[in-house]
């Protein structure tokens, strides 16, 4: 798995980047975090997750926390 520091997140919209350790900036779309069970995530933020490619685009899934 990846890690990476949450960039920032909408709430609302339960979306958002991450940047990775190499400091590549990935997306966090609502269904992964859904899918993680998680409600929010906070800006600086550490988490796990695996990267996935959907429509050319990098995609953080199965996001999970690694610091509070």
């Amino acid at each position: 798995m990846a890690q990476g520091t949450i960039k920032d997140f909408e709430v609302q919209e339960r979306t958002g980047n991450l940047l990775m350790d190499d400091r590549t900036e990935v997306e966090i779309d609502a269904v992964s975090v859904e899918g993680s069970g998680l409600r929010m995530l906070r800006i600086g933020q550490r988490v796990r997750f695996d990267l996935g490619d959907e429509a050319g685009r990098k995609v953080a899934k199965n996001l999970q926390i690694v610091t509070m």
